[in-house]
């Protein structure tokens, strides 16, 4: 995948510099090492720039910004398309001529001259951010993909729109100034990343997945939700009726198993190396297990672990895989010393702050994969979301089962706010009591239960870290409010906004849903997409290495939407029927052993001296100096966590994330001095 970035000076006589628009797109260097391209209009109201990591048609005809035989149409794409060969034999046989041997960024041109806007992102499949220039109507499009696999942010400085794949690019801008959005802040403490299209910075925007952004000849915006991860997409259900519970079944655990495999196969398509990342888990064990399938020679497989706490690592498992699929196996091992020297380009790879320690074992495993030649891997995130698989939404789905639905039922409105009130006083003496303090609370309030799989401070606790008279936003939303961009109500410092949202947006359009089908629903509206799926974007291609992800195709994410509540869980055995579709193709133990989970032991860190150091840095920060926060209340939380009265890693981290965010895009320098000499890969398994 690569890096583009782009211009579009609308208003009347505007212009701009292109020397501005190479220094935006030479800010990516690392997301396309291998060349860059500009054009411009002859008016020089618009301007499109490329870096090129080249893994489809290697040849120079291949080179981006590209355009079409009469120059009616140019884009720059950030991408895979995995179906390109097909739609392009299909504008072959309709009469376009391309210039390229197959090259998939050729499908867009003559797929938007043959079909629109509309019609090309109904037709492709694939992970994507571009923009297309469209000379005739004088319209600039922009484009990312349904589920959200690649980023494109814009801003919108007077008179002109501007976009790019990473926030520092948008920043070399001479018009666009680095600062905080203190309502994007606010958000981002509950879910670890800003929900879209909301980034921490002022004025600076990301499109949310599945839309494409129209930008008119005189600056007007229309967002367009071309997909959505919504139920009754697929012809599952038709096919289902009238079939016993074991034929449903049966018929469930091919049509998984189908899909997997093309799934797979489609991700294999490269002209350059690849391979995939292993932990042991079934998401990345059946990677390599579908890839071996399909290839003559061994799967380069690549995992990570820690030096100082080996009880988190998954390495015997991801040994025992590789070895029964014979790979090409390689392994780094890194302890605290290697995770602070990585600190400084932590933050600078993130752009805005995503406070998941796995960006760390990430960045290693990463680069370990592209030192060894590889530029393409394939990962496993977005498994769990859609089959159940974290113990966190067994848990979620038994508390609203056996409490919550009739706790809220049969339980006055009255008494339900009394006993919030009290719950919330008896968690400010108890910090294990704090979460159910937020339960009550949400009970009360008629919240929803479920808000994320990754909720870090809960409404209780914001209370008491944040000052809310002090969140005030001076960015203008309007354009995107009207654009249909973002709902009004996610400028107000109530993150219960955000969920809202998602649950009406379901409701309307899937009255009859479970609430199984809305966590899922809201989880691919913020958490995959701003979070997981931001994680491994940011730091892959930091290392100029393209991740993809087989279990989000969109056909498959589809299908298994309108898989039954019942056939994803059976008893207390979550991700039921995927588990069922991958026997006899991964290790049974590999498929029945407790989930680990991919993670970091940040929470062991910083009860050391990296603690201390954190606590200096972020007490220090000119971000505590503006009013946000409570400092005694964060005090608090190094003091319990150092003392073991609580587990509070993840508020911590979140916290320091974006404090030394701040420092370091704001207030202009680094969060840490510490530098170690960087891991090295331990010997390949044999």
């Amino acid at each position: 995948m690569c890096g583009i970035a782009g211009i579009f000076a609308f208003a009347q006589g505007a212009g701009f510099d292109p020397a501005n628009l190479v220094l935006m797109r030479d800010t990516m260097l690392h997301r396309g090492p291998d060349g860059g391209g500009l054009w411009t209009s002859a008016d020089g109201r618009v301007g499109l720039a490329h870096r090129r990591l080249s893994i489809i048609d290697l040849s120079a005809s291949a080179n981006q910004p590209m355009t079409n035989a009469d120059e009616s149409v140019w884009v720059t794409y950030n991408g895979e398309i995995y179906n390109h060969a097909g739609l392009r034999a299909e504008l072959t046989a309709a009469g376009h001529e391309f210039a390229t041997h197959h090259s998939d960024t050729e499908v867009l041109v003559h797929g938007y001259s043959a079909w629109g806007i509309d019609g090309l992102v109904q037709r492709i499949e694939g992970d994507y951010g571009f923009a297309i220039w469209d000379v005739a109507q004088q319209k600039l499009f922009m484009v990312r993909d349904r589920i959200g696999v690649k980023p494109l942010y814009f801003a919108m400085p007077e008179g002109q729109i501007a976009f790019a794949s990473e926030i520092k690019a948008l920043l070399k801008h001479p018009a666009i100034k680095a600062g905080i959005d203190p309502i994007a802040m606010y958000h981002y403490l509950s879910f670890l990343t800003t929900p879209a299209p909301l980034t921490m910075f002022s004025g600076i925007f990301k499109l949310p997945a599945g839309h494409y952004l129209e930008i008119g000849r005189e600056g007007s915006l229309k967002a367009v939700r071309y997909w959505d991860a919504k139920p009754g997409q697929s012809e599952l259900g038709e096919s289902l009726a009238g079939l016993s519970d074991k034929a449903q079944e049966d018929r469930l655990i091919s049509g998984v198993r189908d899909h997997l495999r093309a799934s797979v196969a489609k991700r294999m398509m490269s002209d350059v190396p690849f391979g995939v990342f292993l932990s042991g888990g079934i998401d990345s064990s059946t990677n390599v297990a579908l890839m071996a399938e399909q290839m003559d020679r061994p799967v380069e497989t690549f995992s990570v672990g820690f030096k100082d706490y080996q009880h988190l690592n998954e390495l015997e498992y991801a040994r025992q895989v590789a070895k029964e699929f014979k790979t090409n196996h390689h392994e780094i091992m890194i302890n605290s010393g290697d995770m602070t020297g990585y600190l400084d380009d932590l933050i600078h790879s993130q752009d805005e702050p995503i406070a998941d320690w796995v960006c760390i074992p990430l960045y290693f495993v990463s680069k370990l994969a592209k030192d060894s030649g590889c530029t393409v891997v394939q990962v496993g995130e977005g498994s769990d979301e859609q089959f159940c698989g974290y113990a966190s939404y067994m848990g979620y789905l038994r508390l609203f089962e056996q409490y919550w639905s009739p706790y809220r039922r049969f339980t006055p409105r009255a008494i339900r706010t009394g006993l919030a009130g009290a719950a919330k006083a008896a968690g400010r003496f108890s910090p294990r009591a704090e979460i159910y303090a937020d339960i009550f609370d949400r009970a009360a309030r008629d919240r929803e239960h479920f808000w994320s799989g990754a909720t870090v401070f809960w409404d209780t606790l914001k209370d008491r870290l944040v000052h809310k008279s002090a969140i005030e936003s001076d960015v203008n939303y309007s354009v995107l409010i009207d654009s249909g961009l973002m709902p009004a109500d996610y400028a107000l410092p109530d993150t219960f906004n955000v969920i809202r949202s998602f649950n009406d947006e379901l409701s309307r359009t899937n009255p009859g849903h479970d609430v199984l089908q809305r966590m899922i629903y809201n989880e691919f509206k913020l958490r995959l997409p701003e979070l997981l799926l931001m994680r491994v974007d940011k730091i892959g291609m930091s290392v100029s290495l393209e991740a993809r992800v087989p279990f989000l195709d969109h056909k498959l994410v589809e299908y298994s939407l309108d898989i039954p509540k019942e056939q994803k869980i059976k008893g207390r055995t979550a991700k039921y029927v995927l588990k069922k579709a991958v026997e006899g193709i991964i290790p049974h133990n590999i498929i029945y052993r407790k989930k680990m989970g991919f993670g970091a032991p940040m929470s062991d860190w910083l009860k050391g001296d990296f603690g201390a150091f954190v606590e200096r840095s972020m007490m220090s920060s000119a971000l505590m100096q503006k009013g946000y926060f409570d400092l005694d209340y964060i005090r608090q939380l190094f003091e319990h966590h150092r003392s073991g009265k609580r587990d509070n890693g993840l508020y911590i981290w979140t916290l320091f994330n974006l404090s030394a965010w701040y420092d370091y895009w704001i207030d202009g320098h680094a969060p840490s001095s510490h530098r170690t000499t960087p891991a090295r890969p331990a010997a390949a398994y044999a």
